[in-house]
């Protein structure tokens, strides 16, 4: 929820940042100038702030930049994920005096003045960061400006009354609500249904270039939508929200199971697929935000440095294999969080399905994961032949 005034702040602009806890901050309004408020949560990357901010998966949310220095590269239209900053609001240490890229088409200040973006400067991220990763993500709220004059009894209020992230459907507010259609590149495979739950544009690029025709759903799309795609596979998207929300998506994805096609999910749809299994998923208590996550895949192996934005995780067992509560057969856990064993990835070995809950499209990298794709294509690929020789 944001409410905010047309035009960028003044260096000298005041904005105090209030946790749910009454923890206080007091920095210089950066972007839009007002009151933001949403779940602060740290993001470790020390580039790619643009793919951040665009990233619909952000909704509901006010990043802290742990990297101290942010903007110096500018903004411009093509490195965009979506077709807005998506964030609640922003909080960076030192932002960029002057643009210096190529690149560039607008300062990183004049886009969050532009998509009404509340943040502040000028406070110790460290310690922010720090209270975080000890308390775990909270409510929060950036007041700049006038509000930042308000009491600060009242401003702590106005962060209580705000709902907790936990229970919330935001699919709705990042979805599209139109489909649309991305034609493939090179050979043509066949027709993919993507179900948007905060889809990233580079997760679009990547399955068009495959050879995929990418048929973009809103996240209300039933399953004869999806059926009437004639898809030779599923896809589920990223997105914020609570997974536990999403009762209508994971009724739809157990159609999809049902009828033997071949799915593939990232990030919210590791979770909505882990549940359409009959597994439960839980808050993580800080979240895992950055592009340098190591993750194992228990299949080959090897260890991936990989980006994630994710504050549920799927609760399964981490070693051997295990029955599918709503009976769709045996299911391992195909990928391990290794700083802290959280499950990063789910396959079922009697249906063409698989998920991971980070990004293997990661446009501001790492590319480790990006292999993940393939995979998928190879599985579409193999269903096709074993399909058409029955």
């Amino acid at each position: 929820m944001t409410s905010s005034t047309p035009g960028a702040s003044s260096p000298l602009t005041t904005a105090v940042l209030v946790l749910e806890d009454g923890t206080r901050f007091t920095g210089r309004a950066y972007g839009a100038v007002g009151t933001t408020l949403g779940e602060v949560v740290f993001a470790t990357g020390m580039s790619g702030y643009q793919e951040t901010l665009t990233d619909p998966s952000y909704a509901g949310q006010i990043v802290l930049q742990t990297a101290p220095h942010i903007g110096n590269t500018g903004m411009n239209r093509e490195d965009d994920e979506s077709s807005r900053i998506w964030v609640a609001g922003y909080i960076v240490r030192d932002p960029a005096r002057r643009v210096s890229n190529w690149r560039a088409e607008e300062s990183l200040d004049d886009a969050l003045v532009r998509d009404g973006i509340v943040g502040i400067s000028g406070i110790d991220t460290r310690a922010l960061t720090r209270r975080i990763r000890d308390a775990g993500a909270m409510r929060g709220g950036i007041f700049s400006g006038p509000d930042a004059e308000l009491d600060a009894g009242e401003q702590l209020r106005r962060v209580t009354d705000a709902p907790e992230m936990a229970g919330q459907n935001l699919s709705a507010a990042v979805s599209v609500t139109q489909a649309r259609v991305i034609p493939a590149e090179g050979e043509r495979i066949g027709n993919l249904a993507v179900l948007d739950l905060g889809v990233k544009q580079s997760t679009l690029d990547n399955l068009a270039r495959l050879g995929f025709e990418v048929h973009v759903l809103p996240q209300s799309a039933s399953f004869a939508e999806i059926q009437a795609v004639e898809p030779v596979g599923v896809f589920y998207s990223n997105g914020p929200g609570d997974p536990s929300a999403s009762d209508a998506q994971v009724a739809v994805l157990r159609e999809v199971l049902d009828a033997r096609l071949p799915y593939f999910g990232i990030c919210f749809g590791n979770q909505l697929f882990g549940r359409a299994l009959g597994l439960g998923t839980y808050k993580l208590t800080f979240g895992h935000r950055g592009i340098n996550q190591p993750v194992l895949d228990k299949t080959t192996g090897r260890v991936e440095i990989t980006a994630h934005n994710h504050g549920f995780a799927v609760e399964a067992p981490l070693e051997g294999t295990f029955e599918s509560p709503n009976g769709y057969g045996r299911v391992e856990v195909s990928h391990v969080g290794l700083n802290d064993q959280v499950v990063e990835g789910l396959r079922a070995l009697n249906l063409p399905a698989f998920s991971v809950q980070y990004h293997p499209e990661a446009a501001a990298g790492p590319h480790d994961a990006h292999y993940l794709f393939a995979r998928f294509r190879d599985l579409v690929i193999a269903d096709m032949n074993e399909k058409g020789a029955e």
